[in-house]
């Protein structure tokens, strides 16, 4: 357990007391006016006093007429400030640091809560029948590039003044950053399409001017897309490229997912080699780590402590990332630590509906239901009926439809 509960110092000099990250998840429990809410707030103190070496938040949105979900929390002026601080106040006193993921959901926007969605082309969702629930985006003009750069920049630096102690810009699973560097959703020809160092710079503009917002030695890092795994999408060989341009400019910390909507890579079948080795993309990181030295962060799959200790005794990462575990296992990595469990759960819910159990359509709400649990005082609840929470979610965006209208 020596590396697992190290600490760990990033280049910038933040200090993580151990190895062990809750990687963002969906939330969608801010109010309808896309404030954190307390029992969002409460949900963060219970995580803060497992002790993790960082919490990574579920989406905070830059523009609150670019919303992925119904009750997303938006960040883009001051309006919410003292509840931000109160959010950022959770992990005082624990030695966890908090940093909150910054992101705009481009063509991911649902389109009975957003009245215009955009994207960097034209290209519109293709997941069968649930495609109705997207409507083609609307190719962004260059001057709203750049108006959703500085919205990056300015969201991250009121966060840090609420207390905050670094950000995640979201470029992976398909949201704006990732529509860039993708392909298959990026066909401009302007300087912000064609070639990849085309692609990648919305993403560099993003990290420059956050950078500039918040300064030199504050904590900024990414996630991102190991591979699009979409025909003519965004490959492994370009996001390694991606990668060594994000290290050069001093990012200070990578995170490793990988997939979209369209392609939500880890709810398909995994092959034996990787169910065994638990980490999903781990032959990816072991390829990046021999071009850089940026601390990486690998996401999704694992399971066992033991899994997490021969990756990083591999030394191709620096901090594991646990997402779901984090929902029912609320005082991890304490009890990890501790040994009183070897095996972290993370269902999958399913109702039998084939397409809504293909991309998670109940997974998602059933872990967000949980989260609110534990935000409520509640322990989590592992037999909660995927059938109702389905319908729950039905009737949350019912009474938002209303409240919009």
């Amino acid at each position: 357990m020596k590396k697992l509960t190290s600490s760990f110092q990033l280049p910038c000099g933040s200090l993580f007391q151990n190895r062990i990250a809750k990687s963002a998840m969906s939330e969608n429990i801010g109010t309808y006016k896309h404030a954190p809410t307390k029992t969002l707030i409460n949900a963060y103190k219970v995580w803060a006093a497992g002790q993790p070496g960082l919490l990574i938040t579920g989406n905070i949105m830059v523009d609150s007429k670019a919303l992925g979900e119904p009750r997303n929390v938006v960040v883009e002026d001051y309006r919410h400030f003292d509840a931000l601080k109160e959010w950022a106040a959770t992990v005082q006193g624990t030695g966890v640091h908090l940093w909150p993921q910054i992101n705009h959901p481009g063509r991911q926007a649902f389109s009975w809560i957003n009245q215009k969605v955009v994207a960097p082309s034209a290209v519109p969702l293709r997941m069968g029948g649930a495609s109705r629930m997207f409507q083609q985006p609307e190719p962004l003009e260059e001057n709203e590039i750049w108006t959703i750069i500085k919205r990056f920049g300015t969201t991250a630096r009121i966060l840090k003044e609420a207390g905050f102690t670094g950000c995640q810009i979201h470029g992976a699973h398909g949201y704006l950053v990732s529509q860039f560097l993708s392909p298959h959703t990026n066909i401009r020809t302007d300087q912000w399409g064609g070639s990849l160092k085309n692609r990648a710079r919305f993403v560099v503009e993003v990290y420059q001017e956050i950078r500039r917002q918040v300064g030199a030695n504050y904590p900024v890092g990414i996630k991102i897309n190991s591979a699009d795994f979409q025909r003519g999408g965004f490959t492994e060989t370009e996001s390694m490229e991606v990668v060594g341009i994000l290290s050069n400019l001093g990012i200070d910390l990578i995170e490793i997912s990988g997939g979209t909507y369209e392609k939500p890579a880890m709810v398909k079948r995994q092959k034996k080699s990787t169910q065994a080795r638990e980490a999903y993309f781990l032959d990816y990181v072991e390829k990046v780590r021999k071009q850089t030295q940026t601390p990486l962060m690998l996401t999704g799959g694992f399971r066992t402590r033991k899994g997490m200790e021969a990756a990083l005794d591999s030394d191709c990462l620096d901090i594991v990332g646990l997402a779901r575990p984090f929902c029912l296992h609320p005082r991890l990595p304490k009890d990890l630590f501790e040994k009183k469990y070897d095996r972290l759960s993370a269902p999958v819910p399913k109702i039998g509906i084939a397409l809504l159990d293909k991309i998670g359509g109940v997974e998602l709400p059933w872990y967000e239901i949980q989260i609110q649990r534990l935000g409520q005082g509640k322990e989590p609840h592992l037999q909660l009926s995927g059938l109702i929470v389905f319908v729950t979610s039905i009737l949350r965006m019912i009474r938002k439809a209303l409240a919009k209208n």
